[in-house]
């Protein structure tokens, strides 16, 4: 996709999809986007006419709506310039523990901020400890997010020990603390340590943004995401304005295979991220929707239902977009990716534009990874060996590159994709013991990995691919078994379930087929017989 045009340029294709629905929602959101944000009690000593104001930015704060929640705190600090915490909440607004790295531009203004949050006169102690605190994000010795997130967490834990009765700096360390765990460990000893924090107090306080927020990111894991239903069927009402707080649920809906669910979140983020964009210019706005609109296109695909999921590619195909946001063409580049690979339609991801994205995080060359591969694997399932490896070169680029920058989980999500194109190209070689040997070395590393939040799911999970490939080499039984092993980490996925009745067919395990076809029916009642390759549900 090339990447370029103004922000006004965009309203027009990014409103197609969702106008309707927004202008029928403006009504019913009117007085949402300027106040339900959630409930947040967080005593300053700023004056009365600002305490108000200071606790909805905290609450719109809590639900990763940054740009506004720096907005607000700004203009907090403009009217009283000796509010202390308003400084601290710009510099706070500028930390994204579980997004990407802040750009030196951001890394800047959080420090001027939180030197003027330093030099206030009339912050009471716990302010003190708080701005000390997130002082320790600033300090020009950390390079890496990883090493500010390690500081923070250590940090936020003195504030909390010091004052017990505080819920704001029980949140904050939770949130701190979090951004700490390791994507290898499975184990989750991390995130039962801050269920522990956040648990008691959500079910104290439901209404309150962070809490409800925070318990669905600790337990956007396949093991764990059962504990966070209760609180993705709460979130979005409690913080409705927010576009985020629309979108976050669909985390543990899709980690639960909860399509409609899913989809329905995802929706109402678009249109809520449309309506900011509409109203502030907001470009963070455009990245939330874009966000949720790949989120979309993965839950319409494991319902069949490939129309919607077009229709969503070719509204980011009229898109020419020119964001500093890693979510943003992180979607731009997966979106094509989902359609066509899931789809079957090999010669059109073996086309899709060479990467494109420049700057940024370490996401863009992920980005641009995820492009290489899908031509690479589209071209593998071609036949088209020279330049399914050109790909594979390319990918062996970006993971150097990774490496050396030393960004882990980067190298490790190439490192992933690189051997699915190796496995595939080895394939169209007639190398098959090759090809096993590569897809089964991909599913295992994906396995000990889990996925970075900005992304709902692996474009096609290494497992589930396979057990594709064992089907294709006359192994049913043998890919049944990975198919089944894929569905318990990717609960209803559209394809494995139909490779699994496949497979149980041609292994004669007719009640496994049975079993499959049911659960198919009922997962996508309506899909579309034209994926390529496959029949629809039932069929």
């Amino acid at each position: 996709m090339t990447m370029g045009l103004r922000a006004s340029a965009l309203v027009l294709a990014l409103s197609l999809s969702f106008s309707a629905r927004t202008s029928a929602d403006d009504g019913q959101h009117a007085h949402d986007s300027h106040g339900k944000v959630g409930t947040v009690k967080f005593p300053t000593s700023c004056s009365p006419a600002v305490q108000p104001r200071f606790e909805r930015a905290v609450a719109m704060l809590h639900s990763f709506w940054y740009d506004q929640a720096e907005l607000a705190f700004t203009q907090i600090a403009q009217h009283e310039p000796e509010c202390a915490m308003a400084h601290w909440g710009v510099a706070m607004s500028l930390h994204h523990p579980l997004w990407s790295p802040a750009t030196p531009a951001e890394v800047q203004r959080g420090a001027a901020a939180i030197a003027r949050a330093q030099a206030a006169r009339h912050a009471t102690p716990r302010e003190r400890a708080y701005i000390t605190a997130l002082a320790s994000v600033y300090d020009p010795a950390l390079k890496s997010l990883g090493d500010r997130n390690q500081a923070f967490a250590m940090a936020m834990e003195k504030v909390s020990r010091a004052y017990p009765d505080d819920t704001e700096a029980a949140i904050f360390y939770a949130l701190a603390l979090r951004s700490t765990a390791a994507p290898t460990d499975k184990s989750y000893a991390v995130q039962k340590q801050v269920g522990r924090i956040l648990d008691p107090l959500y079910r104290r306080q439901p209404q309150h943004p962070g809490l409800a927020h925070y318990v669905i990111h600790n337990y956007d894991y396949p093991e764990l995401a059962h504990l966070a239903l209760d609180a993705a069927r709460r979130y979005a009402k409690v913080a409705p304005a927010a576009p985020h707080a629309q979108h976050m649920p669909s985390h543990i809906f899709i980690r639960l295979g909860l399509w409609p669910d899913a989809i329905r979140s995802n929706r109402d983020s678009a249109a809520a991220g449309h309506r900011n964009f509409v109203e502030s210019g907001s470009q963070a706005a455009l990245a939330e929707k874009l966000h949720a609109m790949d989120y979309l296109v993965y839950g319409y695909l494991q319902r069949g239902e490939i129309a919607q999921a077009t229709a969503l590619w070719d509204e980011l195909r009229r898109t020419n977009a020119d964001w500093g946001y890693f979510s943003a063409y992180y979607a731009a580049a997966a979106i094509p990716a989902r359609v066509t690979l899931e789809t079957r339609r090999w010669s059109d991801a073996e086309s899709l534009p060479e990467p494109a994205f420049t700057g940024g995080s370490y996401w863009t060359q992920v980005a641009n990874g995820i492009t290489h591969w899908a031509r690479a694997l589209g071209a593998a399932r071609n036949g088209n060996v020279a330049q399914a490896r050109k790909g594979i070169a390319a990918l062996e680029t970006l993971r150097s590159q990774l490496q050396s920058a030393g960004h882990t989980d980067g190298e490790m999500t190439v490192e992933i994709l690189v051997r699915s194109a190796q496995g595939w190209t080895a394939l169209a070689e007639k190398k098959t013991d090759v090809a096993l040997e590569r897809l089964r070395a991909a599913a295992d590393l994906e396995d000990r990995t889990d996925k970075h939040p900005v992304t709902p799911g692996a474009v096609l999970p290494a497992r589930e691919q396979l057990a594709d490939l064992l089907l294709e080499l006359g192994r049913p039984a043998d890919a049944l078994a990975e198919y089944e092993a894929s569905l318990k980490t990717a609960p209803n996925r559209y394809n494995s379930l139909r490779g699994a009745i496949r497979a149980a067919q041609a292994a004669g395990q007719p009640k496994a087929a049975a079993k499959y076809n049911a659960l198919l029916r009922k997962v996508a009642p309506k899909a579309e017989v034209e994926r390529a390759g496959q029949a629809g549900a039932g069929q």
